[in-house]
């Protein structure tokens, strides 16, 4: 499993002194409060930003970064994406996962035969969608009818092939 989660992304500076707009990644944007220290990837590794908060609003999170006094300053920050580690995640609820661990899993079929990899989890609606590559791309909504196993640690998906054709979209 992966050391660090995607907490957001840094779209603009905001305003003059030194705040950033940031699109939260996470479920609940008010988390965002609970974090004095975020990261961003470096090569192969993840450097370590303060963080405070300035507030919540329509969705997107306000925050100065370390050494952000100023618009130019926030301005470099442009793009960069914001992790936390993961001792620092919210819980999750029993049988529950993030996306990130989701990611990469292979979905296999009654037979045993690979269908694909989860490349994407959409998050539009009531119910999420995951996208699939392989040899036959496609998409389907993440209901426990078609997917009745999900193993993280083993990055396997159980896949029920009758339930799945009802539903999926494929690529042709």
């Amino acid at each position: 499993m992966i050391p660090y989660l995607m907490i957001g992304e840094v779209l603009k500076p905001q305003g003059l002194r030194g705040e950033c707009k940031i699109r939260p990644c996470a479920a609940d944007p008010s988390l965002f409060a609970s974090w004095d220290t975020v990261y961003r990837k470096e090569g192969d590794g993840y450097a370590p930003l303060s963080f405070s908060l300035r507030r919540v609003h329509d969705g997107f999170v306000y925050a100065v970064l370390e050494g952000c006094a100023s618009a130019e300053d926030a301005e470099r920050f442009r793009g960069t994406e914001l992790y936390i580690d993961r001792a620092h995640a919210a819980p999750l609820e029993e049988g529950a996962v993030y996306i990130a661990d989701l990611i990469g899993c292979r979905a296999v079929d009654e037979e045993g035969r690979e269908l694909g990899h989860l490349t994407d989890v959409l998050q539009y609606g009531t119910v999420d969608t995951w996208v699939f590559a392989g040899p036959r791309p496609f998409m389907a909504p993440a209901l426990r009818a078609v997917f009745p196993e999900v193993d993280a640690e083993a990055k396997l998906i159980r896949v029920v092939s009758e339930k799945l054709n009802e539903v999926a979209v494929f690529e042709d």
